[in-house]
Parts: structure tokens; sequence; C-alpha cells
């Protein structure tokens, strides 16, 4: 089961690494609005479900701010740990919402199991199933996978996809997360042809 992961603290460490490098990658651009040099504001976030004792510093999110007066404007890069303002890791709502795509679970039981609330996973269901397949993100990376992986299994088929080529859950799981948050993958295989 992929819930397993959800305990694993190297995992938390693994995408804070991969979204310490992405922010390094925004630091050496210009500003997209005034072309000035951009400058580290990051701050910190208190997403619910970690495991225990996870290191303080996963908790930063990465923020860049505009050096020029008069723009001093923010510049958010991508993460592999926070799904926009969602008050959850992006793991846990990606394991949690595969999870109750691939079992006869009901919502309730599952809703215990992982301690979150029946309205936040059903939530959950309806922004995968609604608001993210007609999404500018998942419209951007949509013709990177193959064809055979449809909107309205989402995000059950993705993840499956990355576990048939990953030699382990959490390489898939990480791969998964790393491609919806970015917008690319490292392993060609997921496309057809």
């Amino acid at each position: 089961m992929l819930s397993e992961l959800l305990k694993n603290k190297n995992l938390f460490y693994q995408l804070f690494l991969i979204d310490k490098e992405t922010a390094k990658q925004y630091r050496q651009k210009k500003c997209p609005y005034c072309r000035g040099t951009l400058h580290y504001a990051n701050y910190y976030r208190k997403p619910r479900g970690e495991p225990e004792d996870i290191d303080e510093k996963c908790f930063i999110r990465f923020s860049l701010c505009c050096s020029q007066e008069g723009c001093r404007r923010r510049v958010i890069p991508h993460s592999c740990r926070f799904m926009g303002r969602k008050i959850y890791w992006f793991v846990n709502i990606l394991i949690v919402v595969y999870e109750c795509q691939n079992s006869e679970e009901c919502i309730f039981r599952l809703s215990k199991l992982y301690n979150i609330s029946r309205y936040t996973l059903k939530r959950w269901l309806l922004f995968f199933k609604n608001i993210f397949p007609v999404s500018s993100q998942w419209q951007k990376i949509r013709g990177l996978i193959k064809a055979s992986i449809k909107n309205s299994e989402l995000p059950y088929v993705l993840v499956k996809s990355f576990l048939n080529v990953k030699a382990c859950a959490q390489d898939a799981v990480v791969s998964c997360l790393k491609f919806l948050s970015q917008g690319f993958s490292l392993d060609l295989k997921i496309r057809d042809g």
C-alpha cells in the first residue's frame, strides 16, 4: 500500500530537496515582470499529514521576490510538496485519492484510516474529477503522457503508470509529483511511441 510512504520521513526530505533545486533554478532567472534580480523570500507553511519528527526545513515554502524598487513582485516556484493553498501535503492528497480510487473501501472508512474528514476527501475526489482535468496546469502536460490515461480516472491511472515503470513505489510517487508540479518527467516510458 502506498499509504506506508506517508510515514517515511525520507520521502518528505527528498521532495524538499527537489523543491530546493527548483527554487535555485528560478533564482538564477530574472524577474518575469521587470527583469530585475530575484532574491529568496521563503516562508513557513503548516501542512497536515506529515510523519512525526520530520525535519523543520521541510516546512519551508520557497519563494522569490524581485529586488527592483517599484516591482518587488513575488515569484513562487513550482512545488512537489505543496498543492497551491491546500492544507495537506501534495503527496498526501495524491496517495489518499489514489487509494480511494483503487479500493472498494467506502469514503467513511478511508477518512478514518487517514484521519481526514469525509468532506475533505470528497472535495479532493471532485477536484481530480472536475477541476484538475480542465486546468491550465493539466492542459500543458497532458500531451506528455499516454493517450490511454483518461482524464476521468485521474490521478489513479497516472500514479499506476509511474508505478509500472519505476523500481520502487517511492520513486514512482516522487516522479508523479514532479510531473504534476513541474510538467516534465525524466522517464519517457510513460509516453506512447
